[in-house]
């Protein structure tokens, strides 16, 4: 094996050569506290910003299925419609993964909103000068339980 130039220094003036240290190996989060037990699904790069996904998020959290998705259904807010497609999904991963799931019996155990990427673009204003704008994005995960 070759030696690098200062591990080779190093033995020439009598000393121990320093250990190197192992490149870190960056792992992909799945999920912030890490990966998902029940059924489960998630929604990466919703182009609404994660603040006012997480005003609609904190109102379901907590409910039973049905009753989330009928309180999302009169809910104006644009987050909304996303949240419920994104229940939905998680019932019918419930139904495929799990067998028999009684639908009446689950519940939305984990719901968090986390930050994605933003878009930056810059918008012109007066006397030649860029504003830049950020079109901010959400990654939403969502856990069900049974009751």
């Amino acid at each position: 094996m070759a030696e690098t130039k200062k591990t080779a220094k190093a033995t020439a003036k009598g000393e121990a050569p320093k250990a190197e240290a192992a490149p870190k190996a960056r792992a992909r989060k799945v999920r912030p506290d890490g990966p998902l037990a029940g059924p489960h699904a998630h929604l990466r790069f919703l182009r609404v910003a994660p603040r006012k996904v997480r005003i609609v998020a904190n109102e379901v959290r907590g409910m039973k299925v049905g009753e989330a998705l009928a309180m999302l259904k009169y809910t104006p807010q644009a987050a909304a419609g996303h949240l419920s497609k994104l229940l939905r999904s998680a019932v019918a991963n419930a139904e495929q993964k799990g067998g028999r799931v009684d639908v009446d019996a689950l519940y939305v155990k984990t719901l968090t909103v986390d930050q994605g990427p933003k878009m930056r673009r810059f918008m012109p204003r007066a006397m030649g000068r860029a504003y830049r704008v950020e079109k901010k994005t959400s990654h939403v995960y969502v856990e069900l339980g049974t009751a």
